[in-house]
């Protein structure tokens, strides 16, 4: 199973928000990745936490693309974590090479269409809804069946649009318009994930439903989680720190 490293260059996502907000910072935690044997580093310049409003798209390309032209040139495998095509298109420009895209493509009318013509890997994630009003929409019958539906809705999309079976990746929204018995029952189900035939990514990384007062405090739940999914067929799991995840899965 392969651990993607977040990079967020942001002042106002949930776990390190402010961290890594500058070029130099974001730059040495990168490096810091990967000495620590990251396998992807996933660079995002808009927040995706619950209520967060958005960023302009110029804001969103300044944040992310001089982070990841530099960290290119150290050897990374980038990901660009992004609902716009337009950023997608200027990262994998400037030497990203996988699409990571939380709304699946309902974000930008042009997203699946620009993944398709530019022939990465893309990772289509199930989502509800923007961040500002995501909670309110965590309504579900049967939480597993519902988001393997909905999924399957935006695999045939991005089937539809070009992007071929082999460069798609799933990913079941852990967090994103759901609540923490929506999370775990995903999570217990992941195996009818793995079992649609792509490959999976979970990012659960110190969310909430892990327990703790505050993200920190999530980390050893979050180590935990790596450990139990690294014998499901999982593809990727998506954490903030790399050494204790890539320890875990070695043990």
């Amino acid at each position: 199973m392969l651990v993607m490293g977040i990079l967020n260059v942001t002042p106002d996502s949930f776990a390190d928000g402010g961290r890594h907000n500058e070029f130099e910072a974001a730059v040495a935690r990168g490096i810091e990745m990967i000495a620590e044997g990251v396998d992807i580093i996933d660079v995002g310049g808009e927040s995706t936490r619950p209520g967060a409003e958005r960023v302009s798209e110029e804001e969103e390309i300044a944040r992310t693309i001089p982070v990841i032209a530099e960290l290119a040139k150290h050897g990374a495998t980038i990901s660009i974590d992004t609902m716009r095509a337009s950023t997608a298109e200027a990262a994998i420009k400037a030497g990203a090479a996988i699409i990571n895209d939380v709304s699946g493509g309902l974000a930008d009318d042009a997203m699946l269409q620009t993944a398709a013509r530019l022939k990465v890997p893309y990772i289509a994630m199930h989502w509800r809804g923007q961040s500002k009003d995501m909670n309110s929409k965590a309504i579900y019958g049967d939480v597993v069946n519902d988001v393997i539906a909905e999924l399957n809705e935006r695999i045939d999309a991005a089937l539809d649009a070009g992007i071929q079976k082999d460069k798609l990746i799933i990913d079941p929204g852990i967090g994103f318009a759901k609540d923490a018995e929506h999370n775990w029952a995903i999570i217990d189900a992941i195996d009818r994930f793995v079992e649609l035939g792509y490959p999976v990514l979970v990012g659960a990384s110190r969310k909430r439903f892990l327990g703790g007062d505050t993200p920190d405090e999530r980390e050893q739940a979050t180590i935990d989680l790596t450990k139990r999914l690294g014998t499901t067929g999982v593809w990727a799991v998506r954490v903030h720190s790399v050494k204790p995840h890539k320890e875990v899965l070695s043990s």
